[in-house]
Parts: structure tokens; sequence; C-alpha cells
């Protein structure tokens, strides 16, 4: 089955409400409704007006709430907002059940597009620093900046530990799974997921912990929970697949934005020997490498990923790059760029 067919749930308007998401002290929601999609974003009122604003992108199986702590940390420097992929945090399926990087990088330049919010310092962990990655590469006019914590991009020899992962985009693998650990509890599932995406579990604090059993249960309650994991999953092999201008590393470098790269020595799911092929491929690029960091950078060790970020902020401030992003080739494209266009 590929990831364009469209998925056994209900329509995203018949789809029940199973219970709030988790917020922030400061934090607000709301729900944008765009072309096929309805997106949820997460924002903090900024410190002052006219700040530079800001765009977060999460990774599979998370949501908005991953950049919480560094939104928190980053309000008085940028105007932020963080987005639910389609089918993740409190955001709908897409309506056509295409949950591949093109897709998600789509929902992200639509929704710029629309809400006229870009340029913007983009920010992505995981596979949505793959999205981030294309987004940059084919949009140019929409990124001043670009921050990528572990990217998603594609890895000749994948570390052992990331295999599990993967193997999600294989057919039946998710129905076994789940039969597998019907019987694990939303604690179980938790401390799985952190001791696999953290490099030191014991970072998390016990408020955290039990903030993310509440939203793992509210999770596992959604009908499409499932169906999101594995298709976005199959959708980021997919595109590991590609290659000429449309693979990964290509666009890494077409990328014109100034690019901050962190990478983390624990990470079990992005090799940490990426880090210098990244560097290499991103021009001009700031690399971050955090030893004890693991998958999440921006989680367990925000303040020093908001200092590098302020760092790379001041130096496309001095530099023009705002500027210069502004004139860059490709300003106005259609915002229902094709298929062949954006990759696939």
């Amino acid at each position: 089955m590929s990831s364009t067919e469209l998925p056994a749930v209900p329509p995203a308007n018949v789809l029940p409400r199973v219970g709030p998401v988790g917020v922030e002290e400061g934090e607000r929601l709301r729900s944008v409704q765009l072309r096929g999609i309805t997106l949820t974003v997460r924002s903090r009122p900024p410190a002052r007006e006219n700040l530079p604003r800001a765009l977060y992108v999460h990774g599979l199986g998370g949501s908005s709430q991953n950049w919480s702590a560094l939104m928190a940390l980053l309000d008085g420097d940028v105007d932020g907002e963080a987005l639910d992929l389609p089918g993740f945090g409190d955001s709908p399926p897409p309506d056509d059940g295409n949950y591949s990087v093109t897709a998600h990088a789509r929902a992200v330049i639509r929704y710029l597009d629309t809400t006229g919010r870009g340029p913007v310092h983009l920010l992505g962990n995981s596979l949505g620093g793959a999205v981030s990655t294309r987004v940059a590469a084919l949009r140019p006019d929409l990124v001043r900046t670009l921050t990528l914590i572990s990217p998603a991009l594609p890895e000749l020899r994948v570390q052992r530990t990331a295999l599990p992962t993967g193997l999600l985009a294989l057919p039946g693998v998710t129905a076994l799974f789940t039969r597998l650990t019907r019987e694990w509890t939303a604690e179980q599932r938790v401390r799985g997921v952190m001791a696999l995406c953290y490099g030191d579990p014991e970072r998390v604090t016990p408020e955290g912990f039990r903030n993310a059993v509440t939203e793992m249960e509210r999770r596992l309650r959604l009908p499409y929970f499932w169906d999101a994991m594995t298709r976005s999953a199959r959708g980021l092999v997919d595109a590991y697949t590609l290659g000429g201008q449309h693979g990964l590393w290509r666009q890494a470098e077409r990328v014109l934005a100034p690019t901050l790269l962190v990478y983390g020595g624990r990470d079990q799911l992005v090799g940490y020997r990426m880090a210098r092929r990244a560097a290499r491929a991103f021009r001009g690029s700031r690399l971050v490498t955090l030893p004890d960091a693991g998958h999440v950078a921006m989680m367990e060790y925000p303040e020093t990923v908001a200092t590098a970020f302020r760092e790379l902020l001041a130096e496309a401030e001095a530099s023009g790059a705002q500027a210069a992003g502004a004139e860059t080739s490709g300003a106005g494209a259609d915002e229902g760029a094709s298929d062949a266009e954006l990759g696939g």
C-alpha cells in the first residue's frame, strides 16, 4: 500500500474528540483550515512587537509540544509558532491520506503562503528536519535561516537502534507491533520512547513524564494514530530512495539560507557520524555537536540550542541575509506547487 492511498480512517470532519492537548503556561493553540488540511498551531505572545518570525516543525511521532521549552526561551528573540503536522498532535489527517515528506513540506509551504508569515526562521527536528530541508531548497523566499536538529537525512548504514522505526514502513509490521504491545501501558510506552530519544532519560522531570503519559494516552485513543505513524515512516523511507534533484542530500546542497546543524552524540535514530556530511552539504553551515544529547536536543538541552540559534540569528542579521532571502528567485511561487516540483 503506498503512502498516497486514502487512509482507512473516518474523514476529519467526523473524527471523535478524545481530550484536550497539553498547553504550557503562556501558550495558545489555534486551528488553521487550508486546502486539503487543517493544522493546529501552537504559539506564545512575543516579548515585543516586530520580532522576526520563526516556525518550528516536529519529528515522527512528535508534536508542536516538542518545541515548548525552546519556544519559551526564544520568545524575546523571535515571534514563534510550532505546527502540528497533519495527523500528529491535534491536527487531523490530511484529506488525501498523503503523509510523504513532500506532502508535509507542502503543508508547511501552504501555511506560510496562506498566512503571509514568511519568510521565517525555520527550525526542524528529525522528520521535521527533512521536511524543512525540502522547504528551504524549493522555496528559499520563505526561509531566512534554517536550524536542523538531528535531521532525518538518508544514511547508507542505519544504526541498529533505528531499524525498528524504519520497519514501521513495511506492510503488516504496524499491525503485528500493535498486537504484540496490546497490553503495554501508556507509561511503559513513554519510557520506551524516552529511552530511544533521550541521551539521558533521567533529565526528564517528573512533571514532564506525567505530561508525556497523559499525551500518550490521548494519542492512543485517536483512530488514525498508527496510520499516521506508519504512512509518515513509509514516506520518509521513500524520500531516502529518491535520487537526482529530488534527493534530500541534493536539496541540502541547494539551500541558500544560513544553516545551523545540531547533532547529539547519543542519538540512537540519526547517526552522529552524519554531522560532518551535513556540514559539507549545507553551504556555510554552523555545526554544534552535543556529546551527551540524544535525538531531541531542543528538549534535553534547550538552553544550549537557544544560545546557538541566537548566534545564528545575530550573524544572519549582521550579514544582511534577511534582505538577501527576500530577493531570492522563486518569490511568489504558487502555493499549490505540483508533486513534480516538490519532489514526488
